[in-house]
């Protein structure tokens, strides 16, 4: 996958966010930031893009986004638990209309019979309620944390059409 996918993405999520002046932020964690760079290289993604959190450690996730540490020992950070925790501690924190969450294992380690290397949970988070969705990808280590960056945009242009417009966006 190329970084133009996710580029052409990002040029779609902007014009709908800021066609209906609505807020992004998102929290990654096996994308390391590749979400929040594909928005950025986009001209004018200060319209609407507010920020974002990589939160790689789980101490991380607890401090940053709070997700609770029961959730993390229960589940593991691989889990939709922690993505939807992810996106609603995002969304709390820097309060915006919508967010969107990643954590996964993106290889080549790390991977169990359990939770192979490629699973991956993307979550988005509005005023709606948050949603979850479940991937397991295939590819090496970069084609799958692209394929993840790649789930998080079209989730989030999805949710954002879906979405009524607010009046103004962020400046």
């Amino acid at each position: 996958m190329s970084d133009a996918v996710l580029r052409d993405l990002a040029e779609r999520l902007q014009g709908v966010c800021l066609g209906r002046a609505l807020t992004v932020a998102v929290a990654e964690s096996c994308t390391g930031g590749l979400v929040a760079a594909a928005l950025t290289e986009v001209p004018g993604s200060s319209g609407y893009f507010v920020g974002g959190v990589v939160s790689y450690a789980d101490a991380a996730k607890t401090a940053l986004l709070g997700v609770p540490e029961t959730s993390l020992a229960a589940h593991g950070a691989v889990s939709a638990q922690v993505a939807r925790a992810m996106a609603t501690g995002v969304r709390e924190r820097l309060g915006t209309a919508l967010a969107a969450s990643v954590t996964g294992i993106a290889g080549p380690d790390g991977g169990s019979a359990e939770k192979p290397v490629g699973l991956t949970y993307v979550g988005v988070d509005d005023e709606q309620g948050t949603d979850v969705r479940r991937y397991t990808w295939t590819g090496d280590r970069s084609v799958n944390r692209h394929e993840s960056a790649r789930a998080v945009l079209e989730l989030l242009v999805e949710r954002a059409e879906a979405l009524p417009g607010r009046g103004r966006a962020a400046g």
